[in-house]
C-alpha cells in the first residue's frame, strides 16, 4: 500500500505541475475546458492507479512465488548439508581408523626396517673393510675380479640377498686361506720404469712376493704389483735359495708383515759403497791412509813371520851361521876373523861387533812400526774432522730450510757418523796389528841379544881356556 500511496503523489504533482504549465502558456477562453481537463486527469490517474495495482498484485505474486521457491531451496540445501555432514562425519570416522591403522603399520614397518637397515649396513661397511684391505692385498692380482664385487656389495643402495651375503663371506674366508699359501701365479709386473710385463709371481701368505729374483711391492690403490726400485741387498739371495722346488720343504725367507712398508725401508737402507760415499773427501782420506797403514801391517807381518821361521832353523843349527837370516847374520858377523885376529881382539871389541851386528838388524824387524803409530793417532783425528764438518753441513740446511723435517739434516749427521766410524775402523784394527807386529819385532831381537851374549861368552871361555893352558 505504501507504493500505491507512493504513485497516487507522483500523480497528483504530475497534475499539479502540468496544470501550472497551462495556465502559464495559454488562458482558458472559456469555464468547461478546465473540468474535462480535470476530468480525463481523473481517468488518466484512475486508470494509471489500476495498472499500477495490477502490476503490484502481479509482482506480490511473482514474490511469493519466488518466496516460496527460495523456502523449498533453502530446505533442499539444508538437507545436502545435513547429509554432506553425515558424509563428513563417515569419512572423519574412516579416515582415524585409516591413520590408527597407518600408524600401526609404520610401527610395524620401522621394527622391519630397522633389521634390514642392520643387516645392510653391517654388510656395507665389511665389504668396504675388505675392499680396503684387497686393495693393498698381495692377493688382490691373483684374484683381479673380487675387487669388482666388493665394490659392488660397498656400493649397493638397496638390501643385499642372500647370495650376495654369502658372497661376501666367501671372500672373507677366500682371503684368509690365501694368507696360509705359498702360490704362485701369473701376474702383470710394473718395472722401475712403469713398463709392464708378464712374469711368474711367488707369493708368501699376504705378505712377501717376488719374481725374477727382485722383490715385489703392491701399489696403494691401484693394487698393481711393482718391482722395487731398490732391492734390500741383505735378503735377496733368500730368493735364490727359496727356489721353485720347496712347495715341500722348509726355506727362509723374508716375511715383511707390514705388507711392503718395512720391505721398502730395508731397501731404502744404504749399501757399503753408498755408506762410505756419505762421509765425502774426509772418509776416502781415511780409506786411504787405512789401506797404506794395512798393506804395511801385512807387509811386515809376512816379512816377519818368515824371518822367525828362518831364525827357528838357525837355533837348531848354530854352527853353520847363514846370511839369510838376521841371526845367522849376528852369528856370522866374526866369521871372516882369523883365530890370531880375534885373540887380538879384547872384550869390549868383540861386543862392539856384536852390538853392531844386532843393532843392523834390528830395523828390518821394527820396520813400518812408527808409521802405523801414526795412522792409529791419525785415524780417529780425520773422523772427529769429518763429525766437525757434518755437523757444520747440518747446522748449514737447518739455518736454511729449517729443522722440521729430520730427513733434511739426515746428510750431515751421516757424513759426520759414518766418518767417525771410518776413522775408528781403521785405528782399531791397525792398533792390534801394530801390537802384535811389535811384540813379534822383540821376540826376534831379544833372540838375537841372547845369542849375541852366548855368542861372547863362548868367546872369552875359550880366551880364559887358552891363558889357563899357556
Amino acid at each position: 500500500m505504501s507504493l500505491r500511496n507512493a504513485m497516487f503523489a507522483f500523480a497528483l504533482c504530475g497534475l499539479g505541475i502540468g496544470s501550472a504549465l497551462a495556465q502559464n502558456a495559454a488562458p482558458a477562453p472559456q469555464a468547461a475546458r478546465p473540468a474535462q481537463g480535470l476530468d480525463r486527469l481523473l481517468d488518466q490517474i484512475r486508470e494509471g492507479s489500476q495498472q499500477m495495482s495490477k502490476t503490484n498484485q502481479e509482482r506480490e505474486a511473482r514474490f511469493l512465488r519466488d518466496k516460496n521457491q527460495q523456502a523449498q531451496l533453502l530446505a533442499e540445501a539444508e538437507g545436502a548439508r545435513n547429509a554432506a555432514d553425515a558424509r563428513a562425519k563417515q569419512a572423519k570416522a574412516r579416515y582415524d581408523g585409516a591413520q590408527a591403522g597407518i600408524a600401526a603399520l609404520k610401527q610395524q614397518l620401522q621394527g622391519r626396517v630397522g633389521d634390514s637397515s642392520q643387516i645392510f649396513s653391517a654388510v656395507s661397511d665389511a665389504a668396504g673393510a675388505l675392499k680396503a684391505q684387497a686393495q693393498d692385498s698381495l692377493v688382490t692380482p691373483q684374484l683381479p675380479t673380487r675387487s669388482a664385487e666388493l665394490d659392488q656389495l660397498a656400493q649397493a643402495r638397496e638390501l643385499p640377498g642372500v647370495d650376495q651375503i654369502e658372497k661376501l663371506w666367501f671372500l672373507y674366508a677366500q682371503e684368509i686361506a690365501e694368507n696360509g699359501k705359498v702360490a704362485r701365479f701369473k701376474a702383470q709386473v710394473f718395472d722401475d720404469t712403469g713398463q709392464p710385463r708378464q712374469a711368474e709371481v711367488t707369493r708368501i701368505g699376504a705378505f712377501t712376493a717376488f719374481a725374477d729374483g727382485r722383490y715385489l711391492a703392491i701399489e696403494p690403490g691401484t693394487g698393481q704389483l711393482t718391482a722395487l726400485p731398490r732391492q734390500p741387498s741383505d735378503f735377496t739371495g733368500l730368493i735364490r735359495s727359496f727356489g721353485k722346488d720347496a712347495d715341500d720343504q722348509i726355506r727362509d725367507i723374508l716375511v715383511d708383515p707390514s705388507r711392503g712398508a718395512l720391505l721398502r725401508l730395508a731397501a731404502e737402507r744404504p749399501a757399503l759403497s753408498e755408506r762410505i760415499h756419505q762421509a765425502g773427501a774426509v772418509g776416502y782420506v781415511i780409506i786411504a791412509i787405512g789401506l797404506v797403514g794395512a798393506a804395511l801391517a801385512i807387509h811386515q807381518l809376512v816379512y816377519l813371520l818368515l824371518v822367525g821361521r828362518k831364525v827357528g832353523a838357525q837355533l837348531r843349527d848354530l854352527g853353520r851361521p847363514r846370511d839369510d837370516n838376521p841371526l845367522g847374520r849376528v852369528l856370522g858377523c866374526l866369521r871372516g876373523e882369523s883365530p890370531d885376529s880375534l885373540r887380538a881382539l879384547d872384550t869390549e871389541a868383540i861386543e862392539t861387533r856384536l852390538a853392531e851386528a844386532v843393532l843392523r838388524e834390528t830395523p828390518k824387524l821394527e820396520r813400518y812400526q812408527a808409521l802405523l803409530r801414526m795412522i792409529v793417532a791419525a785415524g780417529p783425528l780425520l773422523g772427529l774432522l769429518g763429525t766437525v764438518v757434518g755437523m757444520i753441513m747440518t747446522f748449514q740446511v737447518i739455518t736454511e730450510l729449517g729443522s722440521g723435517d729430520p730427513k733434511v739434516m739426515a746428510g750431515g749427521i751421516s757424513h759426520a757418523m759414518v766418518a767417525t766410524v771410518l776413522g775408528l775402523l781403521i785405528a782399531i784394527p791397525l792398533l792390534f796389528a801394530n801390537s802384535f807386529l811389535g811384540a813379534r819385532s822383540r821376540v826376534l831381537t831379544q833372540i838375537l841379544d841372547e845369542q849375541a851374549a852366548g855368542m861372547l861368552a863362548r868367546q872369552l871361555e875359550a880366551r880364559r881356556s887358552r891363558n889357563a893352558d899357556a
